[in-house]
């Protein structure tokens, strides 16, 4: 255990306290309910007092890498890595606005392109059930008007997010979920919603269902971005 870390850099040495404690639980050196070295132990391991080394473990359980435990059997507990922890921070990003909405459109006209395309050829005859489900009730709403607009967006959204999941990579699934498990707040802010804004997105929502269905990657990635671009330059329009 002794070797895993060295003498803190006393220049930074709070920082590197923080870095080197991260760096062997990231590395998986120390594994998930594992107790670190006590506080004796690491401070005199890292050459730090156990003020700065007792803030850096604050620092780390904020992370999430770590949860500190009290009583006799207590001590800082390595904590498994999950989607729920990493997701927070862009949540938070997203729901507070943080982001602008400029830049939220172009990480999202990327993203989203790439998944679509991804989705039209990976996807598999499950999938396409499943897709072919979503489009039905996309329809009914449509179908209802304006009136039910919001129970159209989070079909959108279902439509958005079982794309991810059939691209097959993870990190698009938590990236496009996260997204629109929040992006509801900037739809409230910015959008103004009419028949032709509903009839716009359910027409990009089927066109870009039936290119996945179909297999076409090219056509379903111009889709995915030409929709983000289109609804955001309609939010645009609101904050001019």
């Amino acid at each position: 255990m002794t070797q895993l870390f060295r003498k803190a850099k006393q220049n930074r040495i709070f920082q590197d306290v923080v870095e080197q404690i991260q760096d062997v639980i990231l590395e998986g050196k120390i594994k998930p309910g594992d107790k670190l070295p006590s506080e004796r132990e690491l401070g005199e391991m890292l050459g730090t007092s156990r003020g700065t080394l007792r803030e850096a473990l604050r620092i780390l359980e904020q992370k999430g890498l770590i949860e500190i435990r009290l009583g006799v059997n207590g001590g800082a507990i390595v904590k498994e890595a999950t989607w729920e922890q990493m997701s927070e921070t862009l949540a938070l990003l997203v729901r507070s606005q943080t982001v602008s909405l400029e830049h939220l459109t172009e990480f999202r006209e990327g993203v989203e392109g790439i998944v679509a395309s991804l989705a039209a050829k990976r996807v598999t005859e499950a999938d396409i059930k499943e897709l072919a489900k979503l489009q039905k009730s996309a329809e009914k709403f449509y179908k209802k008007g304006v009136s039910h607009w919001k129970d159209f967006v989070r079909v959108d959204e279902k439509i958005h997010i079982a794309l991810a999941v059939v691209s097959r990579n993870p990190m698009y699934k938590f990236i496009v979920e996260t997204i629109h498990d929040n992006i509801d707040r900037y739809y409230d802010k910015f959008l103004v919603v009419g028949s032709s804004e509903l009839e716009e997105n359910y027409r990009d929502l089927s066109n870009l269902v039936n290119a996945v269905i179909n297999k076409q990657e090219a056509e379903a990635g111009d889709l995915a971005r030409g929709h983000v671009i289109r609804f955001s330059r309609h939010m645009e329009q609101k904050i001019k």
